[in-house]
């Protein structure tokens, strides 16, 4: 007895199984987390090392490069970035993909401590931070008030809103923007020294800072301890507000008190007036809510949502919120677009069966037979730990044409055996003995297929393989439905004459189909060569198609922002950056398209920036509300913006899929171990031809020689003279123009820094450093301008390094119709024209991702083949057998590459899964003709011309059912719209286009490379030849 008879005789045991199947999927899809992608451990350290008043090359050479260098030894890295700024310098460490968080704090941590010691006496402990997750917070929360100014709004989100949000489960982080040098711009006791006043009174700035020092102390005193009580003990050594700071006694002159209130303005202010943010134009603070690396999305903004209606209600008086960005917008708008598909497709499906059997009742089992494998594929994706994620959701999509497969073949060939006079129960029996062997050999090949892409590495692997271990599961759960329901099911519904009205009429069209194909069939078998001949054409063509088809990382979508970053000349001002920057956002919101506009200023964006830069946002409205575009807006964004003076503003998207470090998509690295001049040189001509090629929008570097420095220049023999020593000018200059805390005093339960400098009125100019004094040891207060010198230079307002070596990174934005592909392929070839010996070239962001992930897909596409090959040759017992069943596979890739070819799509990383994944799907089709025309052979004794032309024309029938399913069940992809859908259609074109060529050549290519390579199989004295 065959296995499928069992349950064909035994229909309680085939419904109990598929109840079982049906009950564990549907409780399994319950308990899975929802997410817009797979999970993806996407770490980034970044290493900040504070110096105040070093400046560039200082901080380089000291700091960053001893820091880089023990650094780059610890494990996991994939690059490293640093740039050395004034007073900061920055490491950004990238960890390879899914790499552990916890192990690369550790291990960078622990390099760094190896040389913390050797860093200069002034310079702070280096900070070390981690982020993992999208570069792209998941929801920004803006406040705002017509009455508070942000220093009150940014300590009110520190006491009250940043708590209760970072409770809320799944957030990693509530960060505060505009950020200061802690956790958002916040308070701090600002000593506004006035040089004159000191001068007079002869006391140094370096006094100051030892007389705040010392008298704002925080100490824990002790307790009494009795025979029968102890009490604690405190000593009131700290200050509180500005009063007491501005009577503190900083020198006595006799019996005169000089205070800080008579050398200084104290108030309570901002710890930077280098940032500022606006929320619609008006002065905002914003929390950044990011997301922990295993959370629902979802999950995480109902829960922070919930948690700010209850913030709401106790606002303070003028104070309001909005939200001005939420990326679950875009999430549960793709997913509701992805299930409407597969509802769509599934009705599609079922109607195409119908089509071609005309029957109610043939049409009943493989609707029962899809929702029942993709609901019982839940229960696997449950146990490999997979979530419901934009990617799953587009494996069932497919899965739905893929499943049907099985069922429409059982379906059809009982059909065909109660028409030929069986009955259903005979027919149904002949039908498992005759085609379960088929169905397991087309259910493994497809295995072997997608097997490859759920083990790639790097990005692909880590998005791809929950699509592809999804299908894996459907193929699996409809081999099982397909060899234990349908066949019960057809002996139990299909009935014998009932073929009237509709399904006569069909299969009356269907039988002159059959006969018009035989004739062909016989008429290309009479020319075999020529039909090889085409064959070798078709497989030649594909290298031409793919090398002139465009190529990028992934399709740009429409997520419903866009950002501008904006960069000013090295010495702006932050009135003037904010200025500019409403500039920005009064065009932005003229766009009838906008919903809400953002500005934070003083802020690092990508490479590169600082209190220079700005980021603007502008939300669009929801997806059904506009009909154009983020992808259309961008550019009439761009030229808006580059109408603005005085700024370079970039206007770009967020990245479509995860794992990158956001800004630009174009990130071309140069490199050289020479100096900076060279190198900015080498980068401002690959702009220039950028620039003039067309190919780009916007064109920039990281790397900008134009940042005015003043260079005192200290006469050492007349300081010396003085008695003062290179130290002692240091710190008597550092608290009047570094800006650096000297310690924290207490507010209401809270520490704040207590800042001492001059006020912009005393160093608005080079000029006015002549009024700033020294004082020598004896307390003789000597002026500046007697011991130095004034000098003017220019120099990078950063120095940035990659990989530890000198670097220019050019960020561009490719322009319309130009992919990230052409972009790289251009700068690439410019810049090695004209870079001289000695430089090299590297890639970061987006564009690494790209180049990294560009050679995968012929390594995942030979490793299929292969599989296949010997799935099958073990299936067929032969080596000759896969060769004609696999000459369908360039036929199919052929298909889709003209029409990518034709720029309706790109090879991306969703075209290259498709063309994959048209290997199993072509494939079937030879199998089927393969295995039957074999049978024939063996059973009926048949030559092998008549074997394999009659095993094409019964077989022609499920072929066309099974690839019209899957062609017309594609079909929603193509039409969809919404967020998401360049992603959905680019894959659905491959399938569709694929598919469908593929499977018309394989009609007639699959019987002449029978002929050629098939053995004779007929029995000569009981063997066969």
């Amino acid at each position: 007895m065959k296995f499928t008879d069992i349950f064909i005789h035994r229909p309680v045991l085939a419904t109990a199984l598929s109840l079982v199947i049906l009950l564990l999927g549907l409780r399994a899809y319950t308990e899975m987390t929802v997410r817009e992608y797979p999970a993806i451990t996407n770490t980034v350290v970044t290493v900040t090392t504070a110096y105040p008043g070093a400046n560039p090359n200082t901080i380089q050479g000291f700091i960053t490069t001893r820091l880089e260098r023990v650094i780059a030894s610890a494990p996991g890295i994939d690059y490293m970035t640093s740039n050395s700024s004034e007073g900061m310098s920055t490491i950004t460490v990238y960890m390879k993909l899914n790499y552990s968080p916890d192990a690369a704090v550790a291990n960078i941590q622990s390099k760094v401590q190896q040389v913390t010691n050797e860093l200069p006496a002034g310079s702070q402990l280096p900070v070390i931070n981690v982020t993992v997750g999208n570069t792209t917070d998941l929801m920004y929360i803006a406040f705002y008030s017509n009455q508070l100014n942000q220093q009150q709004i940014t300590d009110y989100l520190l006491r009250v809103v940043q708590p209760k949000l970072a409770a809320v489960s799944g957030v990693g982080e509530a960060q505060i923007l505009p950020p200061g040098s802690g956790n958002g711009n916040t308070y701090s006791m600002r000593v506004w020294l006035n040089p004159r006043k000191m001068a007079a009174l002869g006391i140094s700035a370096s006094q100051v800072s030892q007389v705040l020092a010392a008298n704002d102390f925080i100490s824990a005193v002790g307790s009494t301890r009795g025979t029968e009580t102890a009490d604690s003990i405190v000593a009131t050594t700290n200050l509180h507000d500005a009063a007491e700071f501005r009577n503190l006694v900083v020198k006595n002159v006799g019996n005169t008190i000089i205070r800080l209130k008579d050398i200084a303005q104290v108030d309570l202010g901002a710890q930077n007036y280098d940032s500022s943010a606006f929320f619609d134009g008006k002065p905002a603070a914003f929390v950044g809510i990011q997301e922990a690396p295993s959370a629902n999305s979802l999950d995480v903004a109902a829960g922070v949502k919930k948690a700010l209606a209850e913030l709401g209600t106790a606002l303070p008086p003028g104070m309001h919120m909005a939200i001005p960005y939420d990326a679950t917008d875009y999430i549960k708008a793709s997913i509701d677009e992805v299930l409407l598909t597969i509802g769509i497709t599934l009705a599609v499906v079922v109607l195409v069966i119908f089509l071609f059997l005309g029957s109610f009742r043939s049409v009943l089992i493989p609707a029962v037979a899809i929702p029942l494998s993709i609901i019982g594929a839940g229960f696997i994706m449950w146990a490999m730990g997979f979530t419901i994620n934009l990617l799953t959701l587009l494996a069932v999509v497919l899965a739905i044409g893929l499943v049907v497969d099985d069922a429409i073949i059982v379906v059809e060939n009982v059909h065909r055996h109660i028409d030929e006079g069986k009955s259903p129960m005979q027919a149904a029996l002949m039908t498992g003995r005759e085609l379960g062997g088929a169905i397991v050999v087309m259910s493994t090949t497809l295995i072997a297929v997608f097997a490859p892409i759920g083990f790639m590495s790097g990005l692909t692997g880590s998005l791809f393989s929950e699509f592809a271990f999804t299908l894996v599961a459907t193929v699996l759960v409809s081999m099982v439905v397909a060899l234990t329901l349908s066949p019960m099911l057809s002996s139990k519904i299909l009935t014998a004459g009932s073929e009237h009205g509709f399904a006569h009429f069909i299969d009356t069209r269907y039988e002159g189909l059959r006969r018009f194909y035989d004739r062909l069939l016989q008429g290309s078998l009479n020319f075999v060569p020529v039909t090889l001949v085409f064959s070798a054409v078709i497989f030649v063509s594909i290298y031409f198609l793919f090398t002139t088809s465009r190529q990028e990382l992934a399709p740009q979508e429409d997520q419903g922002i866009i950002f501008n970053m904006g960069t000013g000349a090295p010495n702006v001002t932050p009135e003037l950056l904010s200025k500019y920057g409403m500039e920005i956002v009064h065009d932005l919101s003229k766009y009838p398209e906008a919903k809400a506009t953002f500005m934070v200023t003083g802020i690092s964006v990508g490479s590169g920036g600082g209190t220079n830069s700005l980021i603007a946002g502008m939300r669009l409205k929801n997806w059904d509300e506009r009909s154009v575009t983020a992808m259309q807006l961008a550019p009439q964004v761009q030229k808006q913006m580059n109408r603005i003076t005085g700024l370079q503003v970039a206007s770009f998207q967020p990245p479509s899929l995860p794992g990158s470090a956001g800004g630009l998509p174009v990130q071309f690295v140069l490199q050289s171990s020479g100096g900076y001049d060279k190198l900015d040189q080498v980068a401002n001509e690959v702009i220039g031809r950028a620039q003039k090629s067309g190919l780009f929008v916007y064109v920039t570097k990281d790397l900008r020689i134009d940042n005015p420095e003043i260079v005192l220049r200290i006469h050492r023999n007349m300081a010396a003279n003085l008695g003062l020593t290179m130290a002692d000018i240091a710190q008597d200059l550092q608290p009047l123009l570094g800006g650096n805390y000297i310690n924290r005093f207490d507010l209401e339960g809270r520490s704040y820094e207590v800042i001492p400098q001059v006020p912009d009125r005393f160093r608005a100019d080079p000029g006015l450093l002549k009024t700033y004094y020294v004082a020598t040891a004896t307390g003789q207060m000597v002026p500046l301008s007697t011991l130095v010198s004034v000098e003017t230079k220019v120099q990078p307002q950063f120095l940035p390094q990659f990989q530890q070596l000198n670097s220019a990174t050019v960020q561009a934005v490719p322009a319309p119709g130009v992919t990230l592909g052409q972009a790289l392929d251009y700068l690439k070839t410019q810049a090695r024209e004209i870079m001289p010996n000695g430089f090299s070239i590297d890639y970061a962001s987006q564009s690494r991702q790209y180049v990294q992930e560009k050679s995968g897909l012929l390594v995942t596409f030979a490793l299929a083949i292969l599989l296949i090959y010997l799935l099958l040759a073990a299936q067929f017992e032969s080596f000759r057998d896969p060769l004609i069943v696999l000459i369908t596979v360039p036929m199919s890739i052929s298909g889709a590459l003209i029409f990518i070819s034709l720029g309706l799509a790109t090879i991306n990383i969703y075209t290259e899964v498709g063309l994959i994944t048209l290997i199993g799907l072509i494939a079937k089709q030879g199998i089927l003709i393969v295995q039957f025309a074999n049978q024939i052979q063996q059973h009926e004794g048949l030559d092998k011309r008549a074997a394999v032309e009659k095993a094409s024309s019964i077989r022609l029938r499920p072929i066309l059912m099974t690839t019209g399913a899957m062609v017309l069940g594609v079909v929603p992809l193509l039409l969809a719209g919404g967020p998401g859908a360049v992603s959905r259609f680019d894959m659905g074109l491959v399938i569709f286009a694929g598919l469908g060529i593929g499977a018309i050549f394989s009609l007639f290519v699959v019987p002449a490379m029978y002929m050629v390579l098939a053995k004779d199989l007929r029995a000569k004295t009981g063997q066969p030849v």
